[in-house]
C-alpha cells in the first residue's frame, strides 16, 4: 500500500492568522497620529466635530422649511443659487484674510458670525409664516462666512501638524464631517418631524460655541516670517494667478465641480422622500445621511491612502464611482434601502476623492498663498453642491425628479473620465510631484 502524503508543515516564520488579521486592521484603520502628537490639532478637530453635527440640523432644516413653504422645487434648488453668491463673495474676500492676519483669530470671529446667522433663521422658524427672504439672506450669510472658515481650517492644517502627517490629517477630518453628516441629518429629521424647525436651528446655535471656546485655545497662528502681506484686489488676483499655472490643481478643481454640480441630488431629497418613497421628514435625513454612511466607512478604512502614488488617477475612478452611486439611487423606484445603499456607496467614493485633492492641493501649496488657494477650494467643494441644488431643481421641474438624478449621474461619469483625457497629466500625477 503506497504510503498516505505528509500533510503540509507550517513555515515557523509565518504569522498566525489572528496577527495577519491585527496588522491588517493597522494598514487600513485610520491614523490617529494627528491627534495624539499636536494639542492644537486636538481642539481644532474636537470643536470641529461639535460644530459641524450642529451645522447638519440647519442644512436639513432651510430644505425642509422652503419646501414648506413654497413646494417648489425650484425655490429649494434656489437655496443652493443664494448661497453660492455667499460663497463667491466670502472666498474674494475671505483668502486675503486667512493669508494676511491670524489665522487663529479669523476663526474666532467667523464663528461668531455663523452664531449671528443661525439667530436669525431661529427667530425666522418661530414665526407663523417667516419671509423666504430671511432664509435666503441667512443662507448666503452662513455660505460667505464658511468661504472663510473653512480655508482657515485648511490652511492651519499643515502648520499644526507638519507635512508628514497631513494626509491622515485630512482622513481625521473626513471622519468629522462624515461622521457628522451621518449622524446629523437623521437626528435632524426626527427633531424636526416631532419637536418642529425651531429646535434645529437652536441646537446648531448652542453647538458653534464649543467650536468657539476651542478656537480661542489654540496658539496663535500669524503669517509666516518673511511672508509679503498684500491685501486687497492684488492678493486676490496673485492667488488666481497662481492656479492659471497649475494645470492639475486646476483638474482636481474641475473634477469636484462636475461630480458636485451633476451628480448631487440632495434638493430633491424632501421632494423624493413624498413623492418616490411616500414617506415624511425621518426619510428625508435619511436620505441625507446615506452618503455619509458610506463615506464614514471610507474614511474609517483610509488608512492605506498614503501609500497611493498615483493619485491623479485615483481621483478620476473615485468621482467616477459617485456617479456610478447616484445614478443607480435614481434607479431604485420604491425601494428605499437599495436606494440608501447606492448613496452608501457614493459617498465611500466621494471621501477618497476629498483625501487625495486635498492632499495635492496642501502639499503643492506654498503657505503665503495656502489661504488664497484653500479659499478657491472651499468656493469650488462648498460652491459645487449648491449650484448641483439648482441644477437638480431645475431639471427636475422641467422632467421629473427621477430623470434629474439619473441624468445628473451618467454625467457625472462621461465627465470625469473626458477631465483625464482632456489633462492628462492630472491622470498622470503623482504624489509628491510639482501640481
Amino acid at each position: 500500500m503506497d504510503d498516505a502524503p505528509e500533510p503540509p508543515r507550517p513555515d515557523p516564520g509565518a504569522a498566525p492568522p489572528r496577527t495577519r488579521l491585527r496588522r491588517l486592521a493597522r494598514r487600513i484603520a485610520v491614523d490617529v497620529a494627528p491627534l495624539q502628537v499636536s494639542r492644537d490639532f486636538r481642539l481644532l478637530w474636537t470643536g470641529l466635530l461639535i460644530s459641524e453635527a450642529g451645522y447638519q440640523f440647519t442644512l436639513v432644516a432651510t430644505f425642509v422649511q422652503v419646501t414648506q413653504l413654497t413646494g417648489s422645487p425650484a425655490a429649494v434648488g434656489a437655496v443652493g443659487l443664494v448661497g453660492l453668491a455667499g460663497l463667491v463673495l466670502g472666498t474674494l474676500a475671505g483668502g486675503t484674510f486667512i493669508d494676511r492676519y491670524d489665522r487663529r483669530t479669523v476663526l474666532v470671529w467667523s464663528q461668531v458670525a455663523f452664531m449671528v446667522a443661525t439667530a436669525a433663521l431661529l427667530a425666522g422658524a418661530l414665526m407663523e409664516r417667516p419671509p423666504l427672504a430671511l432664509i435666503y439672506g441667512a443662507v448666503a450669510l452662513i455660505a460667505t462666512v464658511a468661504a472663510v472658515d473653512g480655508p482657515t481650517r485648511s490652511a492651519m492644517t499643515p502648520r499644526l501638524v507638519g507635512r508628514a502627517l497631513l494626509p491622515a490629517a485630512l482622513v481625521l477630518n473626513q471622519v468629522i464631517w462624515n461622521g457628522t453628516g451621518l449622524v446629523g441629518p437623521a437626528l435632524a429629521g426626527i427633531v424636526i418631524d416631532r419637536l418642529g424647525l425651531a429646535w434645529a436651528y437652536g441646537v446648531d446655535l448652542v453647538t458653534y460655541v464649543a467650536m468657539l471656546a476651542a478656537a480661542a485655545r489654540i496658539r496663535p497662528l500669524p503669517p509666516e516670517p518673511g511672508t509679503e502681506a498684500r491685501s486687497g484686489w492684488e492678493a486676490v488676483r496673485e492667488g488666481f494667478r497662481y492656479l492659471r499655472g497649475q494645470r492639475v490643481l486646476q483638474a482636481t478643481f474641475l473634477i469636484d465641480v462636475v461630480a458636485m454640480v451633476f451628480g448631487m441630488p440632495r434638493a430633491l431629497f424632501p421632494i423624493l422622500a413624498d413623492v418616490q418613497f411616500h414617506r415624511g421628514p425621518a426619510v428625508v435625513g435619511l436620505l441625507f445621511s446615506a452618503p455619509a454612511v458610506g463615506a464614514l466607512l471610507g474614511a474609517l478604512t483610509a488608512g492605506w491612502v498614503g501609500k497611493v502614488r498615483h493619485q491623479g488617477r485615483a481621483v478620476v475612478w473615485a468621482v467616477a464611482v459617485w456617479g456610478v452611486g447616484i445614478t443607480a439611487f435614481g434607479l431604485v423606484g420604491e425601494n428605499l434601502w437599495l436606494g440608501l445603499a447606492f448613496l452608501a456607496l457614493a459617498g465611500a467614493a466621494d471621501v477618497i476623492s476629498a483625501v487625495f485633492r486635498g492632499t495635492i492641493l496642501q502639499l503643492t501649496v506654498p503657505d503665503a498663498l495656502r489661504g488664497r488657494l484653500s479659499a478657491i477650494n472651499i468656493l469650488v467643494v462648498t460652491g459645487g453642491p449648491r449650484l448641483g441644488d439648482l441644477e437638480a431643481g431645475l431639471v427636475a421641474a422641467a422632467f421629473t425628479p427621477q430623470v434629474s438624478v439619473v441624468s445628473g449621474g451618467i454625467l457625472c461619469v462621461v465627465g470625469a473620465f473626458a477631465l483625464a483625457r482632456l489633462v492628462p497629466a492630472f491622470w498622470r500625477y503623482h504624489a509628491g510631484e510639482p501640481a
